[in-house]
Formats: C-alpha cells, sequence, structure tokens
C-alpha cells in the first residue's frame, strides 16, 4: 500500500453490506484501506470510478440491469488502471466467468469471511488474481492435463500461485526477495505458454498440483 492507503469504491445495492465494509476496514486496517465512495446503481459505476479515481473497484455480480458484468466492462473502458474485483452471494461460476471476460482481475464469494477479505484485496492492488480455489476447480472441470515439465521450485511456485498468494507472502514462503518472486512468475508464465495467473492456475488445477500436499 501506499503512503495514502488503499482506496476502494463499492458498486453494490446493498448499503448494509457497503457500511459493513466501511466499519470492516475502519477497524481492522487503522484506515490503512477506506471505502471513498459507493454506488447501488450499476449504470453508475463507470461515473463513480472517473469521479473518486479509486485504487481498486469491488463490484457486485448479482444487480438490476445493466448489471454488474457490464458496470465492470464499463469501469475498465472508463479507467483501465483501476483494478476490480467481483462479489457475488451466488454459488452458479456463470457470472463469476462473465465477470472476468469483461475485466476483473479476480472473484470473492460474498460468504467469504470478514478477516479473510484484506489479503485478496492487496493481492489483486499487486498485481495477481484472485479465485478460490472451489471455483477454480469447477472452472477447470475433472480433466487433467499432461504432467508440467516443472522443477520443484517452480512446482511450489505455480501451486502458491493458484492458491491466489500475493508477491509479499510467495517471498515469504519460498524465502527470497519479492523481485525474484516476479522475474520466476515471469519466467513461469513464459514457460507454461500462458499469458495470465489465470491461465497458470487452471494449469495447476488440470496437471493435479492442487491436490498434492501443500507447501509448509
Amino acid at each position: 500500500m501506499g503512503d495514502g492507503g488503499v482506496r476502494l469504491a463499492v458498486v453494490d445495492d446493498h448499503p448494509l453490506f457497503v457500511r459493513g465494509l466501511e466499519l470492516l476496514f475502519a477497524a481492522t486496517t487503522d484506515g490503512r484501506v477506506r471505502v471513498i465512495g459507493s454506488t447501488t446503481d450499476a449504470a453508475g459505476a463507470a461515473a463513480l470510478v472517473a469521479r473518486c479515481a479509486p485504487d481498486l473497484a469491488l463490484v457486485d455480480l448479482h444487480m438490476p440491469p445493466p448489471g454488474g458484468p457490464r458496470a465492470i466492462a464499463a469501469i475498465r473502458r472508463t479507467n483501465p488502471r483501476v483494478r476490480v474485483l467481483a462479489m457475488s452471494g451466488s454459488d452458479d461460476p456463470a457470472p463469476a466467468v462473465e465477470a472476468l471476460r469483461c475485466g476483473a482481475e479476480g472473484y470473492l464469494p460474498k460468504t467469504s469471511e470478514p478477516e479473510d477479505l484484506l489479503p485478496p484485496l492487496l493481492a489483486v492492488l499487486d498485481g495477481w488474481a484472485v479465485l478460490p480455489s472451489a471455483l477454480l476447480r469447477r472452472l477447470i472441470g475433472p480433466t487433467r492435463a499432461p504432467g508440467l515439465n516443472l522443477d520443484d521450485e517452480e512446482r511450489r511456485l505455480l501451486r502458491a500461485i493458484a492458491a491466489g498468494l500475493g508477491t509479499v507472502e510467495i517471498a515469504d514462503r519460498l524465502h527470497t526477495s519479492e523481485r525474484t518472486v516476479k522475474r520466476m512468475t515471469a519466467a513461469l508464465l513464459r514457460k507454461l505458454r500462458v499469458a495470465t495467473r489465470v491461465e497458470a492456475a487452471a494449469l495447476a488445477g488440470r496437471a493435479g498440483l492442487l491436490d498434492e500436499r501443500p507447501d509448509r
């Protein structure tokens, strides 16, 4: 986080949820994460982002027309630098997939525990894609990809990416620097011939890496 903290915009038609986020971040981050603007109208999402210039926009997918996914697309057109994290109270993966296609960097269920919300937000701001492992498994299906030709360190890195860990957490897990993690990640994506961390995570699931014993 920068010196000014993290500035959030929330697009959600449940004012109590928005107020809950405001209280949560005020209580748990000493004001370092702040909700600086919100709207209950998906059609007003782009205008909200243009007015507030947040670091991250949280968008509820299940809103009245034009709906959350179209709000995400409008935000991306208005300010491509703003990171977007989609949220939903539904178990249906289809809206989450649509949100990713519209430009969201990640997805979180609204059933997440309050204390579990902050790490994914920071991971998205750090350039990572965030998906719950259960949703990732549903998206990739039961088919398995051929075995990946990776060494032990690359496999540990890929499992960490698939788990949605941020650069700082991965650096701590691999006992290396953040710069080294970024360099290793770029090299891994090239080796896997994928463009994004979400695609790399999907490969990890198809290859069975998500079923391996977690790293300690």
